[in-house]
């Protein structure tokens, strides 16, 4: 049988693909290495509960275009993105706002808080920042970085600030209003029902084989006019790929570095409320996990059980599931050279955070993928 694509990859990025490719007369066959589709965003129901199985996921995003195109496939609820960061037994307000300051410092107007932290940075004299550390403090001063950036940082990338490039911090956003919104975007929300059952309803009528390895699957790869072959003997225009990059081309380079996470979930069956927020940062460096989770607050949850997941990020091994490049010099270094041979694969498209090696909101990618639709439809005429 002769396929126009082989999808690598069953996430957002291959799935809007084979779904607008479908629906375009092309014949796709959709593989993913996991045994579910739906990439990290997969949930499943647990007590009636849907749980985030790879992490919290909340879409939102600027552009009306993509906010419509998700909705042909859910329907979403009016969930905001409010999380609180706890540091030891005290509780502020993220992203950092009049309600964290006057927590902190009990300011109550703008210009109040805006001269204490401005008093606080001038005490530092620091100048061109040497690392994150210094990079942190010199915008927002220590109260801030020492409670809320320093030990949840560091748990992040597995370093001492003072050890991280300063340029993982570019900024920190400082919002002098009383408003607990994380995204700053018009559309926000959860699909009603879980973001699996909205990435089914994408892949209605596409075969899909889940399971299965990209390396397994595929027998012999030329590449162009449908030489991509599997061990069928089914044949294959081009392939979609967005697993890691650098693992498509067997790690020939090197490896790209990424950070890992790890997820503990737990029910707990005589509970209805563990946390009373969906998402709570735990910002001390002795707490190894991140954050917790408490996933049926996303839905407004009403079930007499709960449902919480811990966070704790991890070194990433070949093997473990990779989750944030990173993207210092020595890997943009590396990347740059794996990009090269990338173009060289004509009849292989690289796309997703994995095979573009580059993180991104969920709205960006649909985006991408719908760019790269319109790409290969102009380039068939």
């Amino acid at each position: 049988m002769n396929y126009d694509y082989l999808i690598v990859g069953a996430g957002l990025y291959g799935s809007v693909f084979a779904h607008e490719m479908h629906g375009r007369g092309r014949r796709v066959l959709l593989i993913d290495r996991r045994e579910h589709v739906a990439g990290n965003i997969y949930t499943e129901d647990v007590e009636g509960i849907h749980v985030h199985r790879y992490g919290a996921h909340i879409f939102h995003t600027s552009d009306k275009k993509i906010w419509d195109y998700v909705n042909q496939f859910a329907k979403f609820n009016h969930y905001i993105n409010s999380p609180v960061a706890r540091y030891r037994e005290e509780l502020y307000n993220l992203p950092f706002n009049m309600n964290t300051f006057n927590r902190m410092w009990g300011v109550v107007t703008p210009a109040e808080a805006k001269a204490k932290i401005e008093e606080q940075i001038g005490q530092l004299h620091i100048g061109e920042p040497k690392n994150l550390e210094e990079q942190a403090l010199s915008l927002v001063g220590p109260d801030v970085y020492e409670k809320l950036v320093k030990g949840y940082t560091e748990k992040q990338w597995g370093r001492a600030c003072s050890e991280l490039p300063a340029f993982i911090i570019r900024r920190l956003p400082l919002r002098f209003t009383y408003d607990n919104n994380y995204f700053s975007d018009p559309y926000q929300g959860i699909p009603m029902g879980g973001y699996t059952a909205m990435v089914e309803k994408m892949l209605r009528g596409i075969e899909v084989k889940t399971g299965v390895s990209y390396r397994e699957f595929v027998q012999e790869e030329q590449g162009g006019g449908g030489i991509v072959t599997d061990h069928e003997g089914n044949t294959y225009g081009k392939v979609v790929y967005t697993g890691m990059l650098d693992e498509y081309f067997d790690f020939s380079l090197g490896h790209l570095e990424y950070r890992s996470l790890r997820f503990e979930t737990k029910t707990i069956p005589d509970c209805d409320n563990y946390q009373g927020n969906a998402v709570v940062n735990y910002t001390e460096r002795e707490i190894p996990y991140t954050r917790v989770i408490e996933h049926k607050h996303f839905e407004f949850g009403t079930q007499p059980v709960t449902v919480i997941t811990r966070e704790y990020p991890a070194v990433w091994k070949e093997g473990e599931e990779p989750y944030y490049p990173v993207n210092d010099e020595k890997n943009d270094a590396l990347l740059g050279r794996y990009l090269k041979l990338a173009r060289e694969k004509s009849h292989v498209i690289f796309g997703g955070r994995l095979g573009q090696y580059k993180y991104y909101d969920m709205d960006k990618v649909i985006a991408q993928a719908l760019e790269a639709v319109s790409r290969e439809l102009e380039g068939n005429g």
